[in-house]
């Protein structure tokens, strides 16, 4: 077996007890995590890749990909911005420095506004200052901090202290400085005696390693960790500044981390937390060196978080009483390539850390993987009585049909499973042609169903349409939301040169705009076209869209659909069981299929866009519940 092939699990964790299991029930399930990194590896992003998962101080999961390995060290640019906060927050818990003291009192060289400027401004981002030094002049990457702040001071403040959040690097530079000023020691030495030396980080620092030369002490981005010395340091955090029965930061420190520092300044949109979460509303948004992902309703941080550029990410979920960390140095130029973020591409570690975890207490759904002709479909079946088997829409997975899963499982077999190169379910490949439907049957087959009552909605409503027309018999009855008839070529319709040629160059065209501002206009579009509640949709659909690997838009996909042959199919096939056509009243009701499917009842939704099933979810379940019975 390869080394960059690699992925095991660690027999010992940071000399900590394992977990079996989180709070009760079965151990969670954290191979897809597992698989998206070694995924993330084999693509060329990352050499190595690791991962730890913990509650307290017990180790939940622990992995590693490629070169990755437990005390493998790597820089990890903004990540390391959390650690750098907390060592100076260990300052002010002896009294070396105040929150709220400004620049001139260490630094009285800083004669304008960015004297001003506090402690407390300058790790939140709103101190005022450039995020980073200005085109044309050397960058940042001076041997000392002493010599970086000589290169800030005559810069001119982008704005006045508390005015603007503006994340960058230069502001905690000079917070570092103050720092080292306070001590009377470099800010590494600080680092190792304050937080890595009693945490036992024995590979961590903030200076310069032979292996990666040009780093400063930039306290914003030239930490050097592993992925074991990190998760100490969120074992610490987690546990309220108390580490192995020892205080390292006062529970008043980690209050101040953790508040709303941003107080009130001006948060210009495209900042991380709206782009990982699409939360458009917030602007309490950081903390002291992290980011506040999830607020409650009182502002209390649930989730937060340090993401690097380069790939690595920290995070600290209250809201599930856990942490996890991933180490990783990109491969920039490769991931850049391929369209690939290496900084926003880590926002699904948590969120799939959550799912994982609310599976784990879950003991009335199977989950399990089927084998299907060059591939494995991913599926949870829970209840009992007739089958239904929903299939969700493109970029979606089976979490789509969460609402009708709970409303319907009391009384049904209700099955959900993710299509072929959607969620948890393998990859197509341009080259192996199949059909979506064909999938359906042998998934079917596999679970000794007959005949169940089918539920699509976009795609999955197409890939219903063909279903019925290629195997009439299998199906109780028929429900297509927001999609029927594909005007697309089918099966029997190759790709020709040209049109080969126009897909390869859409494909070179979307890796070089990027894949995450893809996802994200692709989001804008389903909820700009809903009706009054659409904002309601935005954070649901994202929490699929963002872990869609996308594997559709960057591919020549195979014809998976029948398209413009399915009209055929149904003329030839006259099937006759009940079917239903939703629609939202904002689509555009197309209802060319009732001249195949004269049988079709047809409901269309008030105030609703295309995603009717999660944007209306209880009109929706009502609709197709009334269908059921009545079948």
């Amino acid at each position: 077996m390869k080394r960059r092939d690699f992925l095991y699990l660690s027999a010992s964790a940071l000399a900590a007890p394992r977990a079996g299991a989180a709070g009760g029930g079965a151990a969670p399930d954290f191979s897809w995590l597992d698989a998206r990194l070694r995924e993330r590896v084999d693509n060329g992003y990352f050499d190595g890749m690791g991962l730890v998962i913990g509650r307290g101080e017990r180790i939940l999961h622990e992995a590693y990909a490629g070169d990755g390995g437990p005390d493998v060290v790597r820089h990890v640019a903004s990540t390391g911005k959390w650690t750098a906060a907390a060592t100076i927050a260990v300052l002010v818990d002896e009294g070396r420095l105040r929150w709220d003291e400004p620049v001139r009192k260490f630094l009285p060289q800083f004669t304008d506004a960015k004297g001003s400027a506090t402690l407390r401004q300058l790790l939140s981002h709103t101190a005022g200052y450039p995020d980073y030094q200005p085109e044309g002049r050397r960058r940042d990457d001076y041997p000392t901090l002493e010599e970086a702040v000589a290169h800030i001071v005559d810069l001119p403040a982008a704005a006045a202290p508390g005015e603007v959040f503006r994340y960058g690097g230069l502001a905690m530079q000079v917070a570092g400085r103050m720092a080292e000023l306070a001590a009377g020691m470099p800010f590494d030495a600080i680092f190792r005696s304050r937080i890595a030396g009693p945490l036992g980080m024995r590979h961590s620092g903030y200076a310069p390693v032979s292996t990666e030369p040009g780093f400063n002490p930039m306290l914003g981005g030239s930490l050097f960790t592993t992925t074991r010395d990190f998760a100490r340091f969120l074992m610490m955090i987690a546990r309220g500044g108390v580490a192995g029965g020892k205080r390292i930061l006062s529970a008043r420190a980690i209050a101040e981390l953790e508040a709303d520092q941003v107080r009130g300044a001006r948060v210009k949109r495209g900042e991380y937390v709206e782009l990982a979460r699409q939360d458009t509303a917030r602007t309490d948004i950081y903390g002291l060196g992290q980011w506040r992902e999830e607020v409650d309703r009182d502002g209390r941080p649930l989730l937060l978080s340090s993401p690097g550029w380069a790939g690595a990410y920290a995070w600290v979920d209250r809201a599930c009483d856990v942490w996890g960390v991933v180490i990783a140095k990109a491969n920039v130029g490769k991931a850049v390539a391929d369209g690939y973020s290496t900084f926003l591409g880590s926002s699904i570690y948590a969120p799939m850390v959550r799912t994982a975890l609310a599976q784990a207490r879950d003991t009335r759904t199977k989950r399990a993987l089927v084998p299907v002709d060059g591939g494995k479909l991913y599926y949870e079946d829970s209840g009992s009585g007739a089958p239904v088997i929903f299939l969700h829409g493109h970029s979606f997975d089976r979490r789509q049909w969460q609402p009708q899963v709970e409303a319907l499982e009391r009384g049904h077999r209700v099955i959900r499973y993710d299509l072929r190169g959607y969620g948890r379910s393998s990859a197509p490949q341009e080259d192996a042609a199949f059909l979506h439907a064909d999938d359906l049957r042998q998934f079917m087959d596999a679970l000794g169903i007959r005949r169940a009552h089918l539920v699509g909605l976009s795609l999955g409503g197409f890939v219903v349409t063909d279903f019925i027309g290629l195997y009439p018999d299998r199906a109780l009855s028929a429900t297509m939301a927001g999609g029927d008839l594909f005007d697309v070529p089918g099966p029997d319709e190759p790709w020709t040169a040209e049109a080969l040629a126009r897909r390869r160059a859409d494909i070179a065209a979307l890796k070089a705009a990027g894949v995450a501002p893809f996802k994200r206009r692709w989001l804008e579009d389903l909820v700009g076209h809903g009706g009054s509640g659409r904002e309601a949709l935005r954070q649901p659909l994202w929490r699929m869209i963002d872990e869609w690997r996308a594997w559709q838009p960057l591919h020549v996909e195979p014809r998976l659909l029948l398209g413009r042959a399915a009209p055929g199919r149904l003329a030839d096939a006259r099937p006759s069981m009940p079917v239903l056509i939703v629609r939202g009243d904002l689509e555009k009701i197309d209802l060319a299929i009732k001249a195949w499917l004269p049988q079709a009842e047809v409901v269309v939704i008030p105030d609703c866009g295309h995603v009717s099933n999660l944007e209306q979810p209880a009109t929706f379940t009502a609709t197709l519940r009334r269908f059921l019975a009545r079948v």
